[in-house]
């Protein structure tokens, strides 16, 4: 059997790169010769760990570029595509949104202070869901999607499921799922595949963040047919099986990485 197509020295463009997916798929990435382009949002407490990732992915002989800036808003946006520009002229190979950031409150509670606002709902989707399209159309409108690039967005079994305080990440998750479907069948002319990747529960800062996410980790532990909860590192290492020329043709799914945990009810 031949190896696989060599990605060496494509770009990849990961928004969220600082922790969980974001960062084992940036530096597993790396670790096939690929450059990476990293947004984030990161306060001053935890850029160290920041720099340790960047050492980690230029220990590999490619490029890193962060940028440590709110990825959801559009003239941030617009700086770091300038600047991504010039670097990655050839257009990114890969992109990843792995983008944790939302409102964990109720809909209804008795306390009308305690249930979500609108404000709160909106911002939620926004970053989560319908920063996507906005990262593609300007990635597309500026040339800088390769030919047969692949775009991945992490979502999670949130997407069709419920847990208490959840609700507006739950909409923002099944919203991605539909804003990869839509991509994929717009971008398939130009040879760009868009898949949505679920993950298995995952402890990661952002799962910590979920009130009751011992319960959640305790019921997948209970559930998996593999024995043990999902890693970042499974994702990366699926991802940069994705990334190959070899998966072209994948598009416009919704891929379980989870060691079967979705599969047990």
């Amino acid at each position: 059997m031949s190896p696989l197509s060599s990605v060496k020295g494509r770009w990849v463009l990961i928004l969220g790169a600082s922790s969980g997916f974001g960062e084992a798929t940036a530096i597993k990435l790396s670790e096939l010769g690929m450059n990476i382009a990293g947004v984030h949002l990161d306060r001053k407490h935890t850029l160290g760990h920041v720099k340790e990732i960047i050492q980690r992915i230029q220990s590999n002989g490619v490029k890193a570029a962060f940028f440590n800036v709110n990825a959801a808003d559009a003239q941030k946006r617009t700086e770091v595509l300038d600047q991504l520009a010039k670097q990655a002229a050839r257009g990114f190979h890969c992109v990843l949104h792995s983008l944790a950031f939302g409102t964990l409150k109720p809909f209804i509670s008795s306390n009308t202070k305690e249930s979500i606002s609108a404000e709160q709902m909106t911002m939620t989707l926004d970053v989560m869901a319908h920063s996507l399209v906005y990262w593609v159309q300007d990635l597309y409108s500026r040339k800088l999607l390769a030919r047969g690039a692949r775009i991945f967005a992490m979502t999670s079994s949130g997407g069709s499921r419920v847990w208490p305080t959840y609700g507006a990440v739950s909409a923002a998750k099944a919203a991605l799922e539909s804003h990869c479907r839509q991509l994929a069948l717009e971008l398939a002319k130009e040879g760009v595949s868009v898949n949505a990747i679920r993950a298995g529960v995952t402890d990661t800062p952002a799962l910590r963040m979920i009130p009751g996410h011992e319960k959640m980790i305790e019921m997948a532990l209970r559930k998996s047919p593999s024995g043990r909860i999902t890693t970042p590192k499974d994702v990366a290492d699926a991802l940069a099986l994705l990334v190959h020329d070899e998966a072209t043709w994948v598009t416009g799914n919704v891929i379980g990485v989870d060691g079967g945990e979705d599969i047990v009810g």
